[in-house]
């Protein structure tokens, strides 16, 4: 199986990056791309390695060895505020909101802080002026994901689904160019699903490209462009959603039913092809 490179210019490019975690290696990736512009699927089974490779190119995690870019830019090393300022943020499986503050507090956290250079802060009609503006941009977000309502309720009351708009509206108010979605349907109430995977598909649109973790296959197949599918730590298949979902690699992979297909050989013969 020959390795398949994005014909679209990549916003996101990693190559090389590896984490061990003792003997277990988690993540073993020779390459991967995030086309730009486009909505992204990394998928697998449990302990396939997503969630720590996700960690380890946001900051929330050192890889051992690799080197990736975003947009041009090098980010291995970049400690986790400098990748989200750099305009690539992240959201969690479980919901990292903060509970004891309201809905627009939380809002309010995700963007960029007026006060954060010292020079800035001594300067009152600058930062006033940039507080308003994020006022603003939190208030257009909070009527777009349908919590405006709830704009002065504490987090801790919302549903779960409600706490998952509220993570992706806050990951927004940083005005990301990539936005990194880990299992963002996860815990949430079939009625709010809908509306999760609205706001997702809109975001190219947006000038916002996305990389989302996702094990459900009707989810893919509604709002991915491009599928990377990774087993074993390493990424075994990618390509359009209907076909790579029908390789027997990632049949082989989801099921643990060999069909006469050796994934080991398939990751061996890719790796093979690419070198």
């Amino acid at each position: 199986m020959t390795a398949v490179r994005h014909a679209e210019d990549p916003i996101l490019v990693a190559e090389g990056v590896h984490r061990h975690f003792g003997g277990v290696t988690a993540v073993d990736v020779e390459r991967i791309e995030v086309p730009r512009g486009q909505i992204t699927a990394l998928i697998g089974p449990n302990g396939a390695g997503k969630t720590t490779l996700f960690n380890c190119l946001t900051g929330f995690d050192a890889a051992d060895a690799g080197t990736w870019t975003f947009d041009g830019r090098a980010m291995a090393g970049l400690v986790r505020h400098k990748v989200a300022r750099a305009g690539m943020v992240r959201t969690f499986q479980l919901t990292r909101v903060l509970g004891k503050l309201t809905v627009m507090e939380n809002m309010l956290l995700g963007a960029a802080q007026p006060g954060e250079k010292f020079s800035r802060a001594l300067v009152k009609p600058w930062w006033k002026a940039a507080r308003e503006s994020e006022i603003q941009h939190a208030e257009e977000l909070l009527v777009r994901f349908k919590l405006d309502a709830k704009r002065d309720d504490y987090a801790a009351s919302l549903s779960g689904g409600q706490r998952k708009l509220l993570e992706m509206a806050r990951a927004l108010m940083a005005r990301p160019r990539l936005l990194m979605l880990d299992e963002p349907m996860a815990g949430v109430n079939p009625a709010l699903v809908q509306s999760l995977l609205d706001h997702i598909a809109e975001l190219p649109s947006q000038g916002v490209s996305v990389v989302f973790v996702e094990h459900d296959m009707h989810v893919v197949k509604t709002i991915a462009d491009w599928v990377v599918v990774m087993a074993e730590g390493k990424v075994v298949a990618e390509g359009e959603p209907g076909p790579t979902l029908a390789n027997p690699a990632v049949i082989d992979a989801y099921l643990g039913a060999h069909h006469d297909v050796d994934l080991r050989a398939i990751i061996r013969e890719r790796e093979g092809s690419a070198s």
